[in-house]
Formats: C-alpha cells, sequence, structure tokens
C-alpha cells in the first residue's frame, strides 16, 4: 500500500477530529487551503457538500465558480451550489464587504440544504496573520483571540495546519489551486502582511513565529472567554438591580467595583444590546462609557454607533429617547 504524504495526512486528520455528524459544505474558492480541505472532507466524510461564492469582483470570476463546481460534482460532492453575491452597499472596505457577503450566502445555503456546518479553509499563517493585524490596529484581546475555531455554524478545521501543508496536499493529490490575485495585492493590508511582515519575521525570530502567535491567539481567547463570562454573570446582576426590565437602563450600583477588565466588557455588551453595531463600536465608545461610571462629573452624553445616547440619570446608564 502507498504511504499516504504527510500533508495529505496533516490536512485529513485535522478534517477528521472536526468533523460533526450529518451533512457538512466546505466554503471552497479553488484556492489551495480551502481545496485541500475539500479533498479531506469528501476523502473522511460521510456526507460532504460544497459552496463556492462568486463575488463578481475580478473577470473571469464567474467562470472559476462553475469550474470549482464542476470538479465538486466531478468528485462526488453533493449537493454542490455556487452562490453569487454582491457587495454593493455594504459598509466597510473591499475586504470588508466581500466578507459580510460570503458568510450571508454561505449561511443561506446551509440553511435551505440542512448542513449542521460549513467548513472553512482558514490555516494556521491566516491566524498569524490575524494576531499581526489586530497588534497593529490596537484591537485588544478580541483581536488577539483570532479567528475562533468554531462559531455557530462555521468551524475551521485547519488551524493547526499550515498553508504549505495545504499547497504540498495539493500537489500530492494532483490538484490545482487557484491563485486569487488579491492575496498578492499590497493594496490590502492582509497581502502586505502575509508577503512582508510576516516573512520579516520569520526570518528575524525563525519559522517558529507562525505557530507560536497562532497558539498565542487560542491562549488569548481562552482567557478572553471566561472574562465575558464574568462580565455576562455581572450584566445580568446589573440588570436585576436596575428600576426597569426593558434594557434600556443598567444599574452601576456595582459596576465601579469590578476590574476594568470586566466593566468595560459589561458595558461593550449593554452597548450592543442597545443596537450599536459591533463593528463600529469602538474603545472610544466604551471608554466614554466607562467614565460615567467611574469619572463621573456631570458630563453630557455619551453618543454611541447607530444614534443611539445614553446619560447617567441617579445612579444609573439610561438610554436617552429620541
Amino acid at each position: 500500500m502507498a504511504r499516504i504524504p504527510p500533508s495529505v495526512a496533516a490536512v485529513r486528520q485535522a478534517v477528521r477530529r472536526a468533523l460533526p455528524p450529518g451533512l457538512v459544505l466546505v466554503a471552497c474558492s479553488g484556492g489551495a487551503d480551502s481545496l485541500a480541505l475539500a479533498a479531506a472532507a469528501r476523502f473522511v466524510g460521510a456526507s460532504v457538500g460544497l459552496v463556492t461564492v462568486d463575488h463578481g469582483l475580478q473577470e473571469g470570476s464567474d467562470r472559476r465558480a462553475l469550474d470549482v463546481a464542476a470538479w465538486a460534482r466531478e468528485a462526488g460532492f453533493a449537493p454542490v451550489e455556487v452562490a453569487t453575491v454582491s457587495v454593493a452597499g455594504l459598509s466597510g472596505g473591499p475586504e470588508a464587504a466581500a466578507r459580510t457577503a460570503r458568510y450571508s450566502a454561505l449561511s443561506a445555503v446551509a440553511a435551505r440544504v440542512g448542513a449542521s456546518a460549513v467548513l472553512l479553509g482558514h490555516t494556521r499563517d491566516d491566524q498569524a496573520e490575524t494576531v499581526l493585524l489586530a497588534l497593529a490596529r490596537g484591537s485588544g484581546v478580541r483581536g488577539l483571540s483570532g479567528m475562533p475555531r468554531e462559531k455557530g455554524i462555521f468551524l475551521r478545521p485547519l488551524l493547526d495546519v499550515g498553508r504549505a501543508d495545504t499547497r504540498k496536499a495539493c500537489a500530492a493529490l494532483g490538484l490545482v489551486p487557484w491563485e486569487d490575485p488579491h492575496n498578492s495585492d499590497p493594496a490590502f493590508a492582509r497581502s502586505r502582511v502575509r508577503g512582508a511582515a510576516l516573512p520579516a519575521l520569520v526570518e528575524a525570530l525563525g519559522p517558529a513565529v507562525v505557530a507560536n502567535l497562532a497558539r498565542s491567539a487560542e491562549q488569548i481567547a481562552a482567557d478572553s472567554s471566561a472574562l465575558d463570562a464574568m462580565a455576562a454573570a455581572a450584566l445580568r446582576q446589573a440588570y436585576a438591580a436596575s428600576e426597569h426590565e426593558s434594557g434600556d437602563e443598567l444599574d452601576i450600583s456595582d459596576l465601579s467595583g469590578l476590574v476594568v477588565a470586566i466593566r468595560t466588557r459589561v458595558l461593550h455588551a449593554w452597548a450592543k444590546e442597545l443596537g450599536a453595531s459591533g463593528a463600529a463600536l469602538s474603545h472610544r465608545h466604551v471608554a466614554a462609557l466607562d467614565a460615567l461610571v467611574t469619572d463621573w462629573h456631570g458630563q453630557g452624553e455619551v453618543h454611541l454607533p447607530g444614534g443611539i445616547r445614553v446619560a447617567r440619570v441617579r445612579g444609573q446608564l439610561v438610554r436617552v429617547a429620541d
């Protein structure tokens, strides 16, 4: 019996550990990472479909999507779906808009076909890049936590697998990946990190830096999850102590005694429950809410994303009615 190439074995083992029961879908762009993921899922899974998303942002993207779908059908995936999306009118830059459209399309397809999960092809290298970008942007522990292994229906089985292994796996299996020109376009911050910043760190500190960054993200995520749980309990207590149960008022009598890591999480979570967009909610907004609790000197309303206004009234934070 021919020996399985180590790269193929590594991808298959990672997928086998993560694969849930029932129908799963692989999100496949045709790039090396998602192509290796798809091949592994098809090999180890009992019921595996595939979705490829055409963002319409590049010439020939529709042809590429049809080619990926044709390969998937021939390889025995079922169902196979091509999801065509538009990024017009979506907030954020091109990358953020494409991501929003893509995840929305994947969720819709999964719901329609009754899939238990959607597998994403992000690798250890992607995780390391995410951590570096978070550091550069001052994103705090949420950003430094990187991409989660699981969020809702989305699973990332390859976060312990290097990009070099997915490329080697494709070569060993005779698969020819598509090279996304956006991945080398210096107009995008992630492309600059991928092409210059991370290779410079590897050259200066050694190849282990990629795995170390990814492992740090996982450790930070675990700590952050514990803090989030404590904050959720504190938020419930503040709601219970408030004069009204609408959620538009928050009792702050106990908040000032909390450590800052818990208190700011409570305020961040409350702001989101008021309707503030998580993507638009910044450190500046939370710091202003925190000042209402810990540095009260009669200051005026705090303005949150979405036109939401908050004031301090008789020991409570109150949403100001329009």
